[in-house]
Parts: structure tokens; sequence; C-alpha cells
């Protein structure tokens, strides 16, 4: 029986299809089925039947499931024997949110590189929802973002780190021309310029001005936040932004805070797992690096 079999079926499960794992795995559909007709004859059962257009596990398949996440695990353990934990050597595939990415995170990337140099850590700055879409999935051995997605059920082990607020900035100008969010039932003609559609703290505030029934001019949507902070220094509208990212201009006064109904507002964020993740030494370290830097107010 070929290992690489074991891994097809589980990448079909995972992906829902035959076209899409052999997408996810740059195989041709052909050679996707193939495979699953060897396995099947390796095993003397039936694991797919085809109903209408698509292939669907029989109870066979369904049961077989465990028994190949049991293996692909100890093949996992079986790569970091050679390793001692002190080299930490290997890769880790960790996706960030890009506000705790750029604010929070470089504290602990520095110690991390510095304790384990012969590590090779592939950082992907993105949407919360995506990262608990691929804990789940397997493609990422850790994820830092708000736990405010939600949906986790018990299949991810879910470490706390912090709660932060979330506050609506203007330049000084801006402010003083619009210094008026409570007052529901009102149009204010100026641009809410904010993170992509599924950014928690964009969320919350869209929520908050539909509860208020309060219209704004239109949205500006922009991936960097940096690239917002500027434009609402530069007096162009405001943004509603987790405090820790407008720190700084706060206290030099190139931004200022709108009240508004949900200034005490916080967002979590959190460090987590798939439940069955085998913890390898790079997961131990930067989890403890996570751990070492909350208590330090770090991150």
């Amino acid at each position: 029986m070929e290992l690489k079999y074991l891994r097809t079926f589980r990448t079909i499960i995972d992906e829902g299809g035959f076209s899409k794992a052999a997408e996810k795995l740059n195989y041709t559909q052909s050679t996707i089925t193939f495979q699953m007709n060897q396995l099947e004859r390796d095993l003397s059962t039936i694991l797919f039947e085809k109903i209408g257009r698509k292939m669907v596990l029989t109870k066979a398949g369904e049961h077989l499931i465990p028994y190949v996440d049991e293996i692909l695990l100890s093949v996992d353990k079986l790569s970091f024997l050679g390793e001692r934990l002190s080299e930490c050597q290997g890769d880790i595939q960790i996706g960030v949110g890009e506000s705790l990415l750029c604010y929070k995170l470089p504290t602990i990337l520095k110690e991390f590189h510095k304790q384990a140099p012969k590590a090779r850590l592939f950082l992907r700055s993105m949407n919360c929802y995506d990262i608990r879409n691929e804990l789940f999935s397997g493609g990422l051995d850790l994820g830092i973002f708000y736990e405010d997605v939600g949906g986790f059920g018990s299949n991810l082990t879910v470490k706390r780190l912090g709660d932060y607020p979330v506050v609506l900035v203007a330049s000084t100008e801006i402010k003083n021309r619009y210094p008026d969010f409570v007052t529901p039932d009102r149009t204010i003609p100026t641009p809410l310029i904010i993170n992509e559609q599924n950014c928690i703290f964009r969320q919350i505030f869209e929520q908050y001005l539909r509860d208020k029934s309060i219209i704004l001019d239109h949205t500006i949507e922009l991936w960097s936040i940096p690239t917002i902070k500027n434009l609402v220094k530069n007096d162009v509208g405001v943004s509603f932004l987790p405090e820790f990212t407008v720190k700084e201009e706060l206290n030099c006064g190139e931004l200022e805070i709108i009240p508004t109904d949900i200034s005490g507002t916080k967002i979590t964020a959190v460090c987590a797992h798939h439940k069955n993740k085998w913890i390898s030494p790079l997961m131990q370290l930067f989890l403890n690096l996570c751990d070492k830097f909350t208590c330090g107010a770090a991150l």
C-alpha cells in the first residue's frame, strides 16, 4: 500500500471531491482516480461510489478515515525523530491576522528565529475566517487570529492571548467636522476606510451603523492598516481599528478617538491548532514564546 494513496484519500475528504483534491495536489483527475482504484484494490473494498455526478464515500470509506489520520499523524511524528529539540529544524506553517502580524508579532518572530535559526517559518497574512478554515483542513500548523470568528466547535485547541479594545478614529479636522457617531438616524458625509468585508472589526462597526441607522458616504476597502491610517491622518475619512494599531498616532495627536456607543468593545486574540495535530518541537517553541510574551504584555 502506497502512503501517497492515503494522503490523496485524506485530501479528497478535506477538499470535498476528486477535482478539488487534484487541484490541491497538482495531479490530474485521472491520477486521483487511479490512486483510489489502487487503494480500493489493496484494501479489497469500495471506498467511493458514484451518485449522480459526484463521487461519494461509502460506509467503508467513512470507517477508513480515522485509521488514515492515525497513520499520517504517525508519519509526521517519525519525520521529527532525527531532530534534537534544541535544534528545532524543519518547517512550520503559521497564518496570522494582518493587524496582529504587523503590530504584535515582531518580537515573537525575532525570538523564534534566534532560538531556531535552522527552522523555515512560512508566514501568511490571512483573513481570520480563512485561518480558521485552514486549521480545520490541515493547511496550517498554527493560527493567530481573533476568536470572534467563532465556529470552532471541538475541532481546535485554542489558547487565549489577550483582549484588545477597538476604537473609531479620525484626524482632528474630521472629528471636529463629524463628532457625533452616537445619535441615530443620521447621514454622515465621510467615508469609512477599513479592511475587507470579512474583517472582524469592520463587521462589528458596520453592525453598529446598521443598528443606529447611521449612513456613511461610502467605504474605501484596503488590506494594509498602515495605508488606512495614512489616509485617515490626511482627512480622507474615519476608521474603526484595534487601539493598539493606532496607539502611536493617538499619543502624538495625529489621530483622535470619536466616541461611540461601542467604545468599550474588545476583540480577543488567540493562538490555535487542530486538536489532532501533533505538537512538533517548532510548534511547541512558538506556543511557549506566545505564553512568554503574553505574560510580558508584548502580545
